[in-house]
């Protein structure tokens, strides 16, 4: 589907980008609080990616894939505080070399430095931002810094600042086509205070909220963080709100995709000491869509959809080719086949069954999620099993996670040592497997846990597959 075959003007395109957002914040996933609206309506109107995965649960790695298309073990990026490299082909790169003015506003976190060096912007004309936005800025206190290194003071609620920031370039730019790449920190904590700091009112507003079914049976840091949670999501929401107002007041609303996106999600302190960084879904599923030239009526999506694959479907919507380079798919292909069956799936389209998650903080760790399965590996020291040592790879891994995401969406029940379920361990073993081999150009010793009875459960065959 090429996104400029219905119009001369080529698609201008917008990435907004939160951090740290549960999918389960949106309406569409199943969220009572009437947080999203305007996602809502306009993930329903265009295309809603409805299963969709970060490949590296944390903020660095996962922001060098979204620049790069590839895995953050190919990267380099694998851990917080390494610099994406110069020689990395860039997702911006590839726009301003198709003649689009391209512009990057809010958090980086791919540098050493503080502002970000000229050098670094690789594929970015224009420049407002911070590297690490919650170390330069607080809630009510928010600091830029432009091209050449200076630092601007932007009034505001955080999230308002970065959005009147965007609204100023999208104007300036109106009759040229562009990419804008707008990254806010919030629904983050701010790190200093370890809390959600919320617009004023906003967390009073949210004081009673709705507990997603993971927080209410774990606990972890649900019952004093989720009422500011809440307030910065809806807050991110009325942003995204006022840039659509914006896109239709200036007559490019229908020549302008915007995609959503997150860079991972947050588990409140319920699978390790922090709040994402894990393999279950609270961490690495995240709300997705894309509204604009392409994607209008797309409906809803159910393939496994990755960040990995995010650069190329935009490219491929406006007209670009992808650098080889990149590992991801471009989702266009499923948007024009046709949707057959209960799972709404397309037909005759080539797509994987499942996705691939690589984990280098908190633990060294690997996983694989189909629709009904999830499995993850971690590296154990057999010296001191209760530790989970940080690193780039491993040669070994040990299984410590099964789940039956059919039965078991919030990831209660640990299935992995169940011999009940020895076949589907056997298969996922061998999806990681081969992923890891293709992705990372090793194979390592996967280890087998001690079986117990499954009692009275049982898989059949056909059901292993799905």
């Amino acid at each position: 589907m090429n996104a400029t075959s219905g119009s001369q003007r080529r698609p201008n395109v917008i990435v907004f980008f939160t951090d740290q957002q549960r999918a389960d914040t949106t309406g569409l996933h199943g969220n009572p609080m009437g947080l999203t609206p305007n996602f809502d309506r306009m993930a329903s109107c265009g295309t809603h990616f409805a299963n969709t995965f970060t490949c590296q649960p944390v903020c660095g790695p996962a922001r060098a894939t979204l620049q790069t298309g590839k895995f953050a073990s190919a990267t380099g990026v694998w851990s917080n505080a390494i610099p994406l490299a110069s020689d990395q082909p860039r997702l911006a790169a590839a726009f301003q070399g198709a003649g689009y003015a391209t512009g990057y506003i809010g958090k980086w976190h791919l540098s050493e430095h503080e502002p970000v060096p000229r050098a670094e912007q690789i594929g970015y004309d224009y420049w407002m931002g911070s590297n690490v936005l919650e170390f330069t800025s607080d809630a009510y206190d928010l600091n830029l810094y432009d091209v050449e290194g200076r630092k601007h003071h932007v009034p505001g609620y955080r999230v308002d600042g970065l959005t009147d920031v965007a609204i100023r370039y999208v104007n300036d730019h109106r009759d040229d086509p562009f990419f804008l790449f707008l990254s806010y920190i919030e629904p983050h904590h701010q790190n200093h205070v370890d809390s959600y700091p919320a617009p004023t009112g906003y967390e009073q507003a949210y004081g009673d909220p709705w507990v997603p079914p993971d927080l209410r049976a774990l606990g972890g840091s649900a019952a004093r963080h989720l009422p500011g949670y809440y307030g910065m999501v809806r807050r991110l929401d009325e942003a995204l709100g006022r840039l659509e107002d914006a896109l239709r007041s200036l007559r490019l609303l229908d020549d302008t995709i915007i995609l959503f996106i997150s860079d991972h999600g947050n588990h409140f302190k319920t699978r390790n000491g922090e709040y994402k960084r894990s393999c279950h879904d609270a961490s690495i599923k995240v709300p997705c869509f894309a509204a604009g030239p392409g994607f209008a009526g797309g409906g809803r999506v159910e393939e496994l959809f990755s960040i990995v694959d995010i650069p190329p479907t935009l490219l491929d919507a406006a007209g670009i080719a992808s650098p080889e380079s990149m590992h991801g798919l471009s989702a266009m292909p499923l948007l024009e086949a046709p949707r057959t069956g209960a799972g709404r799936r397309a037909a005759g389209a080539s797509w994987p069954d499942h996705v691939f998650v690589q984990i280098s903080e908190a633990e060294t760790g690997r996983a694989v999620r189909t629709h009904r399965w999830k499995y993850g590996v971690s590296h154990v020291d057999p010296g001191r099993p209760a530790d989970r040592p940080s690193a780039e790879f491993a040669d070994s891994y040990t299984e410590l996670y099964l789940y039956d995401l059919r039965h078991d969406p919030y990831e209660l029940e640990n299935l992995v040592d169940r011999d009940s379920h020895t076949a589907v361990r056997e298969r996922m073993r061998r999806l990681l497997l081969a992923r890891i081999e293709k992705v990372e150009r090793r194979r390592p010793t996967i280890h087998e846990p001690t079986l117990i009875s499954g009692g009275q459960r049982r898989v059949a065959a056909h059901e292993v597959a799905q």
